[in-house]
């Protein structure tokens, strides 16, 4: 990679992850620095599906969505550096640690979530990641999660 830092739209977005609405989990991805480091952005919107049951009248993303997108994010930061759109590509999550939610994430939040690797290289499949996610500069959550990723063709 050059000193610029890689970008990548939705479009791209798709051309990468298996995931769709209602479990697409990321926007953008403005700052791709190789596998090392990726800024992703989820907008929070009162039309995702969650918000009807979690909770009535007090809509709160659910915790386990932000580690998805968290995870969604470090995948397409591989997925752009390896050049894996339209490889059909699969993650799954291996294990979740040290995660700590910090404040509520609500409809009307950009969520910017901070990715690093801790362990990977291009060509394998089981990677490590610390990341973290902050709302308006407030932490959110933080959490160290190892997946796998397959290509299945």
């Amino acid at each position: 990679m050059t000193d610029t830092l890689a970008r990548a739209d939705i479009q791209l977005i798709q051309r990468i992850l298996p995931h769709r609405y209602p479990f697409l989990l990321v926007d953008r991805v403005e700052e791709i620095d190789g596998t090392q480091r990726a800024v992703g952005i989820k907008n929070v919107s009162m039309n995702e599906p969650h918000f009807q049951g979690h909770f009535p009248g007090t809509p709160i993303m659910p915790g386990v969505t932000i580690v998805e997108a968290m995870a969604q994010t470090a995948a397409v930061m591989v997925g752009v550096t390896m050049e894996l759109a339209d490889r059909n590509m699969l993650i799954y999550f291996m294990g979740i640690d040290n995660c700590k939610f910090r404040r509520k994430v609500v409809p009307g939040d950009v969520l910017q979530m901070t990715l690093e690797t801790l362990r990977g290289k291009p060509g394998g499949k089981v990677w490590r990641f610390r990341g973290h996610a902050e709302v308006d500069g407030d932490m959110a959550c933080e959490a160290e999660f190892t997946a796998m990723m397959d290509l299945t063709s």
